[in-house]
């Protein structure tokens, strides 16, 4: 059977939302419409006689490094090649950047190292039903538009690269989840969330300290209790990790961060509690 590739369009999200739903991710329309808006030629579909069985998408951010995600393969599809077709296309679409980055599966980590990808670290996602009333009040404010710049700006050092538009954008869809603290110097941290097919995700959680990642944790966890939600963790601070388990967390799977090319603008890893998910890093 030949496999084809192409530019993914709008047309195409009801597609991948269908490769979603069969593989239980997590992802809505809104998803693929930030992707296509990011990049609306940098996102693939592999077609099997007209039909789309496999999607992947790409972010760049800035000049320091760029995203590979959304590698999806329809289940009657797999073992044919077309997980490492997509690849090779996001990889030829990112010929030009220095640094590709993107979260892989123990699995799927084996693929990547021969490709040239090396680990970063490790990650983990998280996942639980918090009773309300189970997390003490907290004293982190709810966002405000006029914050977000601000935020965005602290968020760059941290995170290694500007990503306002993705800030701007997940806090648009789940003003609910959003939520910063600030001291004398300014913004400590923040969090994001955003609402999925399955479960809720709070994250990024960006933040100075591990008190500060906690408050803020707190106070959207207390948002959406009583609901499946996750957290996508690193392992960097084992204080962090503990507090994550004793509120109630268990892992669900493993990720390993990877990356491809020098690596110059990896951002503070220890600042970073939590990620967007490994679609958006």
């Amino acid at each position: 059977m030949t496999i084809a590739y192409r530019i993914m369009k709008p047309e195409d999200i009801a597609a991948g939302l269908s490769l979603c739903r069969s593989a239980r991710w997590n992802q809505l329309q809104r998803d693929w419409e930030i992707f296509l808006s990011l990049g609306p030629r940098d996102c693939r579909v592999a077609l099997a006689e007209e039909k789309i069985v496999g999607t992947v998408t790409t972010i760049r951010y800035e000049r320091a490094f760029s995203w590979i995600g959304m590698a999806l393969v329809d289940p009657d599809f797999r073992r044919m090649g077309i997980g490492k077709g997509l690849l090779e296309q996001a990889l030829h679409i990112l010929a030009s950047d220095e640094t590709v980055k993107l979260d892989a599966t123990p699995d799927g980590r084996q693929v990547y190292l021969k490709l040239g990808f090396e680990d970063e670290y490790a990650l983990s996602r998280m996942s639980a039903i918090i009773e309300k009333g189970k997390l003490k009040a907290s004293t982190a404010r709810p966002i405000q538009e006029g914050d977000l710049d601000k935020i965005a700006r602290f968020d760059r050092e941290l995170f290694g690269a500007d990503r306002t538009t993705l800030l701007k954008w997940l806090f648009e869809g789940a003003p609910q989840y959003a939520f910063v603290m600030e001291g004398t110097q300014g913004i400590q941290g923040y969090c994001l969330g955003r609402k999925g097919f399955n479960f809720t995700q709070i994250g990024p959680i960006v933040s100075e300290d591990t008190n500060t990642a906690q408050a803020l944790a707190s106070a959207a966890l207390n948002n959406c209790a009583g609901e499946p939600v996750i957290l996508d963790v690193l392992h960097h601070n084992a204080e962090w990790l503990a507090w994550v388990t004793e509120t109630g967390f268990t892992e669900q799977r493993p990720f390993i961060r990877m990356f491809r090319g020098s690596n110059r603008f990896p951002g503070i890893p220890e600042k970073q509690f939590a990620i967007a998910g490994p679609e958006y890093g």
